[in-house]
């Protein structure tokens, strides 16, 4: 498998960023000297797992301590990092609320195996299962949040486990990648200048995704319209720092090179569960934003085919609507939470 895109693409982000260059092993390096907030965070947890290429271990590290409200985090990627939720820490243990990162097989704190056998749909919700038993969590106390890929997940996991569940969240991820690769390229793609969006479909057509060009015109014309909406010099440092350490091997694999859509061949290209929406009947909260990557009338839809679902739209807020867009998001989260605990949902 090629690394040289996203060695190029950790490149791009250390150029745009002027954030320290020290990068810390835990979060906990990052929050204040705060004695109440660090008491909220546990050490970090290595969770036995067993896969079909024998027991390996991921990362995780829970943040607060309430026995009814345990918030499990999916991230995106495949194959990024547990950080994305970096900020979830400034609005949810003052509400009482814990949630627990954690990094997937590939992804930074977590073993890196070098098996492309490994990074299947079902293998990945099978771990999520082994996961949620090891930290004890049940049907009267586990929230699982997934956004993007982690938003895939969380819907696969619940097609299957959904009776061990007590709410889902799904953020920022549609329910099918072909309607995902359409709205990229007939909506999003037309914002760009026109030359520009020519010569993006020219570089992709070509499969051409090493050359610094395609990079540079995402990182000015749509990675801050659309990812997170802020100059990539910007950018909190967990979030640089989260995309210099995507794991390619996990990535190229099940998504491909595109940011158009899912490139020929990939593991997840024809993914699709509009079907299947259905079937969800715990209490859900789906989250989109007014300038997502994804189609947020697409998002709105699908809490409309959940039986029980409620749509949380983020007018500020694009692919990552917790950073650009808190002030709906957190609300908006804080509040479901609540009220499925409270039985108000």
């Amino acid at each position: 498998m090629k690394r040289s895109y996203f060695i190029l693409f950790a490149l791009t982000l250390l150029c745009w960023s002027c954030k320290n260059e020290k990068e810390s092993d835990s979060l906990e390096d990052l929050i204040p000297d705060n004695g109440e907030m660090k008491a909220m965070i546990d050490e970090v947890k290595m969770i036995p797992i067993q896969t079909p290429k024998g027991e390996m271990k991921v990362w995780t590290q829970k943040v607060g301590d309430n026995p009814r409200i345990k918030l499990l985090l999916l991230h995106g990627g495949p194959g990024m990092t547990h950080e994305q939720y970096a900020n979830f820490k400034d609005y949810l243990p003052q509400e009482g609320i814990e949630f627990i990162w954690y990094d997937q097989l590939g992804s930074a704190g977590s073993d890196q195996p070098d098996d492309p056998s490994l990074w299947t749909i079902e293998r990945f919700v099978d771990e999520v299962e082994q996961v949620r038993k090891e930290l004890g969590l049940n049907k009267d106390n586990f929230y699982l949040l997934g956004q993007s890929w982690g938003g895939m997940l969380g819907m696969e996991y619940s097609f299957k486990y959904q009776n061990n569940l007590k709410g889902l969240v799904i953020c920022n991820m549609m329910s099918s990648l072909d309607e995902y690769e359409k709205y990229a390229k007939e909506v999003l793609g037309p914002q760009m200048p026109p030359e520009v969006f020519a010569e993006v479909m020219e570089i992709e057509k070509r499969g051409d995704f090493e050359n610094p060009r395609y990079m540079e015109l995402l990182g000015e014309y749509h990675y801050p319209q659309h990812v997170l909406r802020k100059p990539m010099d910007e950018w909190p440092e967990e979030i640089t720092r989260m995309m210099s350490q995507v794991n390619p091997n996990v990535y190229v694999f099940m998504q491909g090179h595109s940011e158009f859509g899912i490139t020929p061949g990939a593991s997840l290209e024809g993914w699709d569960v509009r079907d299947q929406l259905s079937t969800i009947t715990i209490p859900t909260l789906v989250v989109g934003g007014e300038h997502d990557t994804m189609d947020p009338k697409h998002m709105e839809w699908m809490s409309q085919e959940i039986p029980n679902a409620r749509y949380l739209y983020c007018p500020e807020g694009s692919h990552l609507s917790q950073f650009d867009d808190p002030e709906h998001f957190f609300p908006g989260l804080i509040q479901f939470l609540k009220d499925v605990d409270e039985g108000k949902f």
